[in-house]
């Protein structure tokens, strides 16, 4: 599998580097991270499968939400989140049938480090009280890193990071099968990594809520 994911690297850098080409001299750092990520996390998405896997096993334990119940069954998820994470500085994002919750750098996680701050205990707990509460949903949680350090150590800093809040997310009750983990190292920032500020905000983690449609 790691020398699957490193072939995936290889093209997805090699790919990243064409689509770039010609426009080098007008692209800043982070529009150009941006493009590298989306490849990048694209190419390693399928190869590694996990998350389909984990929608699979959990789907076959609690079964699917009939299609025309999905938009009501996530509104209703959706406010509970809204609710629950209110002042926290997570924003929540409804994308489709999706949720995305976007935690901001300043509570997740130090640089180089993938402990979870005591300040992300809060979060993470509310997280798991909704999650808990809607069975028929699927979660991937996605690391990311600042620039600081080498690619190779931010792209497992960053699944570390993925890894230690599926963790703490099953401590808490959430089913281990229906977290799936992804890291992107840094070639997804939120911000610039030429500030302390936005370094900050790029060691972050989002995630994504999917319901089991039938």
């Amino acid at each position: 599998m790691i020398k699957q994911v490193n072939t995936k690297l290889a093209m997805a850098f090699g790919l990243s580097a064409f689509l770039l080409t010609g426009c080098a001299n007008t692209a800043t750092n982070t529009q150009k991270g941006v493009g590298i990520g989306a490849v990048v996390g694209a190419l390693i998405g399928k190869g590694t499968g996990d998350n389909d896997k984990s929608r699979y096993a959990w789907g076959a334990v609690v079964g699917a939400i009939a299609g025309g119940a999905i938009g009501q069954y996530m509104d209703k998820q959706e406010k509970e989140f809204r609710d629950e994470l209110a002042d926290s500085g997570v924003e929540v994002v409804r994308d489709g049938d999706n949720l995305k919750l976007l935690m901001p750098g300043n509570i997740t996680f130090e640089t180089g480090k993938a402990n979870i701050s005591s300040s992300f205990y809060p979060v993470l707990n509310d997280v798991a009280l909704v999650i808990n509460k809607y069975e028929k949903t699927t979660l991937q949680v996605v690391g990311h890193t600042d620039n600081v350090g080498s690619d190779s150590q931010n792209q497992l800093l960053s699944e570390y990071r993925a890894s230690a809040v599926k963790g703490y997310l099953t401590e808490h009750g959430v089913d281990n099968r229906r977290v799936s983990t992804l890291g992107m190292g840094e070639y997804q920032p939120a911000a610039s990594n030429d500030t302390d500020s936005g370094r900050q905000k790029n060691r972050r983690v989002e995630l994504t809520i999917m319901p089991l449609q039938s």
